[in-house]
């Protein structure tokens, strides 16, 4: 029920942000505002709920559940202002679907009926505090992952701002590769499906996914995240003629949360599998490679010999 009630609230919360911010005058923002002040103007709204239902709810998943959405719906934002610019439609368009793969994963493991992160309560219990956490709540659950979301399309705002330039090589490349990194993250994510399913109904006798893309990389998924992005960023640099401009800071922020999940979640890991170690010795962390071949004193360790 309570997560009913998010969602029903969540186009008010946006309506409200965007009437504060443009003077009772939301739809004039939307129509002719700039398109970025708009994105932020929803998303201080989504902040404000995210902190609100985490509080009341005594719950901190809310803002995952708005990863697959609120990205998508900034992009048609800038799409929608810019039409018919091909290169913000296609930017759109391949948003849109990896969000229909990310919503289609996160609601499959439950992600819609309650289910919180595992790690927030490990945060949680060793942060200790109860102020803390909640400004842990509301400083990086809930604002810097909904910036994080208006970072992600900054790139296809600087692709607004130059509308009209000719979509060209780089935009084909960007659009396959994303596909390319859009294939892979589907792919390790029903590889990471199939062997849970595998635990659960006793068919395997290992404890973590070692095989397949995690055999060439312990995070196949969070490499594949990150790639998407930079794909994304590779958009904005096709329209200005610029390789580096400051959209690249969602990109960045992006790959250094990703190196602070990866450290968190294997930490947890390692105190649920002590054998997880020997494969963090043999496997790369996030950039798939070829895997090192234990060492005899690896394998005694881990009962393989």
């Amino acid at each position: 029920m309570k997560i009913f009630v998010f969602f029903l609230i969540l186009p008010f919360a946006a309506f409200a942000g965007l009437t504060a911010v443009s003077l009772g005058k939301p739809f004039d923002l939307l129509i002719t505002g700039d398109p970025l002040i708009a994105i932020i103007s929803i998303s201080s709204a989504m902040i404000l709920i995210s902190f609100l239902f985490g509080l009341i709810c005594n719950e901190y998943s809310w803002v995952d559940r708005l990863w697959s959405i609120l990205p998508a719906l900034y992009a048609w934002i800038l799409a929608v202002r810019a039409w018919p610019d091909p290169r913000l439609i296609a930017g759109a368009a391949l948003v849109t679907l990896w969000a229909a793969r990310l919503t289609f994963n996160f609601a499959r493991k439950g992600g819609y009926s309650g289910m919180e992160d595992y790690r927030w309560a490990e945060v949680r219990k060793f942060i200790g505090n109860e102020f803390l956490w909640q400004a842990f709540n509301f400083g990086f659950i809930s604002t810097y992952q909904n910036a994080l979301f208006v970072l992600f399309v900054l790139p296809l705002y600087m692709a607004y701002l130059f509308k009209g330039t000719p979509f060209g090589i780089i935009d084909i490349a960007a659009s396959v590769f994303f596909l390319g990194f859009l294939v892979l993250e589907t792919i390790a994510d029903q590889q990471q499906w199939d062997f849970h399913a595998k635990k659960k109904n006793g068919t395997t006798d290992k404890r973590f996914l070692d095989e397949g893309l995690f055999g060439f990389s312990r995070h196949p998924n969070y490499f594949a995240e990150i790639m998407i992005w930079w794909c994304v960023y590779l958009f904005g640099a096709a329209a200005t003629g610029k390789w580096i401009d400051w959209s690249v800071i969602g990109m960045v922020l992006l790959t250094l949360l990703f190196q602070g999940s990866t450290w968190l979640t294997e930490m947890l890991s390692m105190r649920k599998y002590p054998e997880y170690a020997e494969y963090r010795k043999r496997v790369s962390r996030i950039v798939p490679w070829f895997p090192k071949k234990a060492s005899f004193s690896d394998e005694t360790e881990s009962g393989k010999v």
